[in-house]
């Protein structure tokens, strides 16, 4: 049964993802980035982050800005992760393929699966926005896991890693809202 993950133990992930970026970088400041469109599914994530001095978050008023923000510094060697939930995903499809796909763009994403139900996997899911977004990320050849509880954070510096590798999106589904 998927339970919430705690936000404390999503963000140590990210600075321990950013950390192993920025090794031998001159640069040790900020440690990384988050680039967030406001998010309900993922908000004690992002309030708990509001607290923390060695990252930068920086919010965005939709995906397709979310994408090419986190494009930029990607290009200007920052590490950086994008937060949306599963309507950002539908929305931005035609930014994701043409920045990080086409563009090879390595791209890590957190997706929040809002109003998924604990007691169903998201294919079973009434709501069609839950019960497409896996399928959409496999039309699409993205590699994705899905965070159930907090024995799935190792995902984290796994997916970012994929990105990394593929030079494309890779997405961790964040199953139920985070603690």
């Amino acid at each position: 049964m998927p339970e919430s993950v705690p936000s404390s133990l999503i963000i140590d992930a990210f600075k321990d993802v950013f950390q192993a970026e920025r090794r031998g970088a001159k640069r040790q400041e900020p440690l990384g980035w988050i680039i967030s469109v406001p998010d309900t599914h993922q908000k004690s994530v992002l309030a708990a982050l509001d607290k923390e001095r060695s990252l930068r978050v920086l919010t965005c008023s939709t995906e397709d800005d979310a994408n090419a923000v986190a494009a930029g510094l990607y290009m200007t060697g920052e590490p950086v992760i994008v937060m949306i939930q599963h309507a950002g995903l539908y929305a931005s499809v035609n930014t994701i393929r043409g920045i990080s796909m086409d563009g090879k763009v390595p791209i890590f994403y957190m997706i929040g699966l809002l109003q998924r139900e604990k007691d169903k996997d998201p294919k079973d899911s009434r709501h069609s926005m839950v019960r497409f977004a896996e399928p959409l990320l496999d039309v699409f050849g993205i590699p994705h896991a899905r965070m159930e509880g907090p024995d799935d954070v190792k995902l984290i510096p796994e997916y970012y890693r994929k990105s990394r590798e593929r030079k494309g999106p890779a997405a961790v589904l964040v199953g139920l809202e985070t603690a």
